[in-house]
């Protein structure tokens, strides 16, 4: 599974996206220009000691991402797209897409993919919701659709043990 950023803008966020991946297992991919260099403190920060673990690509625009990965089947989170994101069955290799923090993915881009752009529903009041919350929240129905493939999913207690 892969997580795509298209020009994301806050150096924290695609910090708490990449940790996100590694706990996921999934690639990610930032599509340029990016808002912040990728040696930013801030960045490490927010991804803590995982970024080295990380699966990552960048690419030069939009255009470039789609020659690298051809036939890749997208999904767009968009505040604008009608299905929402429950109610779409998600591959293993698929890509979620997410835009900048500031505009979201180009009116222009999604009008080519309407069938798979997904929305996460909020409050009309509401612009968005952070784009790292967005990014879980579509990534970890996407992995439990799939069955947290490769996943631990059960819990261990450090010191005790569950009672009976």
């Amino acid at each position: 599974m892969n997580v795509v950023l298209f020009e994301p803008e806050i150096p924290a966020n695609t910090g708490n996206i990449g940790r996100t991946c590694v706990a996921a297992n999934v690639r990610l991919h930032l599509i340029k220009p990016l808002g912040f260099r990728l040696d930013e403190k801030s960045l490490k920060r927010a991804g803590m000691d995982y970024w080295n673990e990380l699966d990552v690509t960048t690419y030069l625009n939009f255009e470039d991402f789609m020659q690298k990965n051809p036939g890749a089947k997208l999904y767009m989170a968009s505040t604008k797209a009608e299905n929402i994101y429950t109610e779409v069955c998600y591959e293993p290799d698929c890509y979620l897409m997410f835009g900048k923090e500031s505009a979201g993915i180009p009116e222009e881009i999604l009008v080519e993919h309407r069938q798979n752009c997904i929305r996460i529903p909020m409050e009309e009041k509401i612009r968005s919701l952070n784009l790292s919350n967005s990014v879980a929240i579509v990534l970890y129905e996407a992995l439990r659709q799939n069955g947290f493939a490769g996943m631990q999913t059960a819990g261990q207690l450090h010191r005790l043990h569950w009672k009976e």
